[in-house]
């Protein structure tokens, strides 16, 4: 599995969620992070298949992360674009998308041979995480809405002059973490637009009209008890481990995906806050070591896992990490 160098700030967000009971402001601050959007886009967005979570943090445009974005129509284009005359008068529900941003489409975008001869294509990116799965209404339909107006909030006023050729691909991506039917938990649906039928003898170019798509995670319960390696189980386990109270074996789960070990002070910084690593600078490099041995041990952790532990957090060599085991188990 590639892994991505992680941000202090991200660290720190992690610390601040470590107690999350509900999504509050907190937890939605880590959910924000690139580092942990980078991780949900490779799992679920088509156009990123075999590209790196680095890569995919360098096609995110920063600048245009935004939270609590009106959806209501006749505001979101004054937010993103102007007003639009056409739908100011609806008068609708004001709600909000909860972190909506532009990400490079590689697959429509070119690469020019000369400077600024490129042309960049985008897509538009809603992001929601949702406490329950049912909250009296069909979290689909919600999601077709979000999307229908993420679409037209591209346009600004429409006339007959308006080049819908223009429009761009949108994602809404919706995690859902309690309340979930036991037979759906731990699934994640894709839902989009299809050429159903053709009649006659016609071609159908799919960029012309794939142009929304629906993404509906499904969590379930703090304990997260999929088959490893199975379809799904990648993006799951990471979402599993960030969504609910942080259990012992937090870091070890988004060491797998987050490399924080790179940058030394970036450690010492956690210590008193939460134990991300925090015995790993606190009393010095092998007290940590030896905390993190008894503490398994007292777990009943297999010792091929503690190695494993080891290799992974201090990035030692299977044989270092074997030797610090046998000197330390031996005080238990």
């Amino acid at each position: 599995m590639d892994r991505m160098q992680g941000s202090m700030g991200t660290l720190s967000a992690m610390q601040l969620t470590a107690d999350t009971s509900g999504l509050d402001a907190e937890c939605k601050a880590l959910l924000h992070r690139k580092e942990v959007v980078s991780i949900i886009l490779k799992g679920t967005v088509e156009e990123y298949e075999g590209y790196s979570m680095e890569e995919i943090m360098g096609f995110i445009e920063a600048d245009s992360m935004e939270e609590a974005k009106e959806v209501s129509a006749g505001r979101t284009n004054a937010q993103l674009r102007g007003d639009n005359a056409e739908f100011a008068q609806l008068n609708e529900k004001v709600s909000f998308f909860d972190l909506l941003f532009r990400a490079k489409n590689p697959v429509l975008s070119e690469e020019g041979m000369l400077p600024g001869d490129s042309m960049r294509v985008d897509l538009h990116i809603d992001i929601e995480p949702q406490k329950t799965y049912r909250p009296g209404y069909p979290i689909k339909k919600r999601g077709l809405y979000y999307l229908a107006r993420s679409l037209s909030a591209q346009l600004s006023l429409v006339t007959e002059q308006t080049d819908y050729g223009g429009l761009e691909k949108c994602y809404s991506i919706w995690i859902c973490r309690d309340d979930i039917p036991k037979p759906e938990q731990y699934s994640v649906s894709f839902y989009g637009i299809a050429n159903t039928k053709n009649i006659g003898d016609c071609t159908v170019n799919k960029k012309d009209y794939d142009l929304i798509k629906l993404v509906i995670i499904r969590l379930g319960d703090k304990v997260y008890n999929r088959d490893e390696g199975s379809e799904g189980d990648w993006l799951l386990r990471f979402l599993n481990a960030i969504m609910y109270p942080h259990e012992e074996d937090f870091m070890d789960t988004v060491s797998e995906y987050i490399d924080f070990s790179a940058n030394e002070e970036l450690w010492k910084e956690t210590n008193g806050m939460f134990s991300l690593g925090q015995c790993v600078w606190e009393d010095g490099r092998e007290d940590g070591i030896r905390a993190m041995i008894r503490d398994n041990l007292e777990e009943r952790t297999p010792a091929e896992r503690i190695i494993e532990k080891l290799q992974r957090h201090f990035e030692l060599s299977k044989e270092r990490a074997q030797m610090y085991y046998e000197k330390f188990a031996q005080e238990e």
